[in-house]
C-alpha cells in the first residue's frame, strides 16, 4: 500500500506535452547557447535510468530547457530537484511543471560553470569519500559549448573534493556531442584517446550508456549525442595534485602523433631539457617510443610521481611554460634584429654623408 502511494506521488498530472509548451512560450533554441531540445519521452526516461535509482533522491539538473528531462526525473521519484537555467525565457515552463510538482522543484537562474552547486543542498546527505556515493545526482542534456569546460571543472571538484563533491562521490549522468563521449571513454590504445580520456579515467568509472541520433532534438545538430555515466573512485589512480597531472597529460598530448618523448621533453627548460628529459623517463620506467595514446593509467602515474619528485628538487620547475621561454626568444630576437637593422642604418647614413663631403 505505502509503495503504491509513492508511486502515485511520484506522478504528473495531465500536462501540455514538451511541444506545446515550446509553442505556448515561442521558445526557438538559440543557437549562440548550443541549444537542443530532446522531445521523446522514451529517449528523457532512458537518460535517467542510466542514474541509478533516483527514488527519494536530491538531484541537480543542469540546463533543463522546456523541461523534458525535468519530468522524467521527476517520473523516476526525485524528491528534491534543483533546476539551474542561464535562458530565462524557459522558466514559465519550469513554473508549470513546479506547480504540477509542488514541494519537489527548485528553480535556479545561473551559468552552471560559475554556480555554486554546494550551497545549494542540505550537509546532512554528505557521505564520507571512501562510503557508498550520496543519494546526490547530476544530471544533464549539456550544451555543447559548455560540456568540455564543465566536465573538467568537475574533475578538478573531484579530484579536490570541494564544489559538489563535498557531499561525497557525487554520480553524474550527462549528454556530450558523440566525438566528446568516445574521447572520454576510450581505451589505452584507441584512435580516440586523448587527454580528457585519461584525466576522467583516473579519477573516476566513467561508462558510456547509449547514443542519442542527432535527428531526435530540435533542432537537429550536425552530430550524435552520447550519454556519458561518471562515479568518481574512492582511491584515485593517480594520488597527485591535479593542476600537475593535467599538466603532464596535456603536455604527452600536445604532439600525439610523435613518440611521447617530443611532448614531454617540453616540460623542461631548454637548458635543462635533454637532461630532465631523460631523468622522468627512467624514474618512470616508460618508453619514449610510445605514442601518447599508447601510455596506461598506471604509466601516466608513474610519470606523474616522477615529474612531482624532479619539481621538489628544482625549485620554480612546476611553474615553467615552455610558451613563455619561446615567446620570449622571439622577443630578444626581434630587438636584436631591430638593433641591427638600426646600426646598419646608422652606418649606411654615415657613409652617405663621407660620401657627400667628398
Amino acid at each position: 500500500m505505502a509503495a503504491t502511494q509513492k508511486l502515485a506521488s511520484c506522478r504528473l498530472p495531465p500536462l501540455p506535452t514538451i511541444g506545446e509548451i515550446i509553442k505556448l512560450y515561442n521558445l526557438k533554441a538559440q543557437k549562440q547557447l548550443s541549444q537542443n531540445f530532446l522531445l521523446d519521452t522514451r529517449l528523457t526516461d532512458k537518460i535517467v535510468r542510466q542514474a541509478g535509482n533516483l527514488n527519494n533522491a536530491h538531484v541537480c539538473e543542469v540546463g533543463p530547457g522546456p523541461g523534458g528531462l525535468t519530468r522524467s526525473i521527476l517520473k523516476a521519484g526525485a524528491a528534491d530537484l534543483l533546476v539551474v537555467e542561464k535562458d530565462m525565457r524557459f522558466f514559465p515552463g519550469l513554473q508549470l511543471l513546479s506547480e504540477a510538482a509542488p514541494g519537489r522543484i527548485r528553480i535556479a537562474q545561473g551559468d552552471i560553470l560559475a554556480f555554486k552547486l554546494e550551497r545549494r543542498f542540505p550537509a546532512n546527505i554528505t557521505k564520507t569519500w571512501e562510503d557508498d556515493p550520496p543519494n546526490l545526482h547530476i544530471i544533464g542534456n549539456l550544451p555543447f559549448s559548455v560540456s568540455t569546460p564543465l566536465i573538467i571543472k568537475w574533475l578538478e571538484q573531484m579530484s579536490n573534493r570541494s564544489g559538489i563533491f563535498t557531499f561525497g562521490r557525487t554520480r553524474l549522468t550527462l549528454t556530450f556531442q558523440k566525438e566528446v563521449a568516445e574521447r572520454l571513454t576510450a581505451s589505452t590504445g584507441s584512435r580516440q584517446r586523448s587527454r580528457l580520456s585519461v584525466m576522467a579515467q583516473y579519477l573516476c568509472t566513467v561508462k558510456s550508456c547509449f547514443t542519442i541520433p542527432g535527428q531526435a532534438f530540435v533542432p537537429k545538430p550536425n552530430v550524435d549525442v552520447g550519454v556519458v555515466h561518471f562515479t568518481p573512485l574512492a582511491q584515485p589512480q593517480i594520488q597527485q595534485p591535479f593542476k600537475l597531472v593535467e599538466k603532464i597529460v596535456k603536455n604527452a598530448f600536445q604532439f600525439r602523433r610523435k613518440h611521447c618523448r617530443r611532448g614531454l621533453e617540453m616540460l623542461f627548460p631548454e637548458s635543462q631539457r635533454q637532461e630532465l628529459t631523460e631523468e622522468l623517463l627512467c624514474s618512470a620506467d616508460v618508453d619514449p617510443t610510445l605514442r601518447p595514446t599508447e601510455i596506461s593509467i598506471s604509466e601516466f602515474r608513474a610519470l606523474a610521481d616522477a615529474y612531482s619528485k624532479l619539481c621538489n628538487q628544482n625549485q620554480g620547475l612546476f611553474d615553467y611554460n615552455f610558451r613563455e621561454e619561446l615567446k620570449f626568444k622571439h622577443q630578444v630576437k626581434r630587438q636584436s634584429d631591430g638593433g641591427n637593422q638600426r646600426g646598419l642604418h646608422l652606418h649606411t647614413t654615415t657613409e652617405e654623408k663621407a660620401d657627400g663631403n667628398h
